[in-house]
């Protein structure tokens, strides 16, 4: 009975490797080892920002072993996407699972593509999935699925596929200071959707420097919350945000969006949830009084 499980499991694996594996695909973008990409609608292919070094003279190699030019339609590093055009792809376009499915200890495989050509598999489990994750990079994913699998020099880019063979993402070491993770078809389908339109990804910013102070003693039985800390600005961006709302040097943020800031990070939790043209309330300690100021994020420039 073991046996036959085992083997109905197998079978599966690879018919589902074959499958999927007509839109893998190997990138030639940087020097030595291309990256694995995967064509995720016909004549778009997805891959890792890590593997693509150059934005011009890029060969994708597909699966069966044509080599065909690539333009680089945009690039996020804070999500370790790239997307890229080609004039000739495959006939289909694999099918899509909902990675939120998944869970600790699913059986999941993961597909790349060799710069010979040939099509390679590494299984494993789900060594840890949880919700929403803000990587160091600052970009905003929807879940954070770490991988219990050996993901190979040349894996990154390739998809992540469950036991159903959808692909539920796209497998990077570029994200997880080394660790293998893949970013979830959801951010995947965002990020490409808006590289396709725009060339990059748009990011709203408040356009100044601060550092972190403590609040004046007298100052503190003024706030309503028990507030010890804020931001003191030292730097506006002439024309930016900040300086259009009237944000003054050495004003001192202590609440934005009715939450206090003490440090930094608050504020990048903020705007990683936050779009361009989004009003931020925001209370600041100017001259020994407090004062609101409404900012409205625009985009930062490229």
């Amino acid at each position: 009975m073991a046996n036959s499980i085992l083997e109905t499991i197998s079978s599966e694996f690879a018919s589902t490797a074959e499958k999927v594996g007509s839109s893998v695909v190997a990138v030639h973008a940087r020097r030595w080892m291309p990256s694995s990409g995967i064509e995720w609608t016909k004549g778009v292919v997805v891959t890792v920002h890590h593997g693509v070094q150059r934005d011009e003279d890029i060969k994708v190699l597909l699966a069966g072993g044509r080599v065909v030019s690539a333009k680089l339609a945009g690039r996020d590093p804070s999500t370790d996407v790239a997307v890229l055009r080609i004039e000739e792809g495959s006939s289909g376009a694999p099918q899509l699972g909902d990675s939120t499915s998944l869970r600790l200890g699913h059986l999941v495989l993961a597909l790349g593509r060799t710069r010979c050509g040939d099509l390679v598999a590494s299984s494993g489990i789900i060594g840890g999935i949880s919700g929403e994750w803000r990587n160091r990079r600052g970009g905003q994913l929807d879940q954070h699925i770490r991988l219990d699998l050996a993901l190979y020099p040349g894996f990154s880019g390739g998809p992540l596929l469950n036991a159903r063979g959808e692909v539920v993402g796209i497998n990077t070491r570029g994200l997880g200071h080394g660790r293998a993770v893949t970013v979830p078809v959801a951010t995947v389908n965002r990020v490409v959707e808006e590289l396709l339109k725009k060339g990059h990804i748009a990011r709203p910013y408040l356009g100044i420097a601060m550092q972190p102070v403590e609040v004046p003693e007298n100052m503190r039985s003024k706030l309503l919350t028990e507030t010890r800390a804020g931001l003191l600005v030292v730097h506006i961006e002439n024309g930016g945000p900040a300086e259009k709302a009237g944000v003054l040097l050495g004003d001192v943020v202590f609440e934005m969006g009715g939450k206090p800031v003490e440090h930094v990070d608050a504020i990048q939790d903020s705007l990683a949830t936050a779009k361009i043209g989004d009003v931020l309330q925001v209370r600041v300690i100017r001259a020994g009084e407090i004062k609101p100021v409404s900012i409205t994020l625009g985009e930062r420039s490229r």
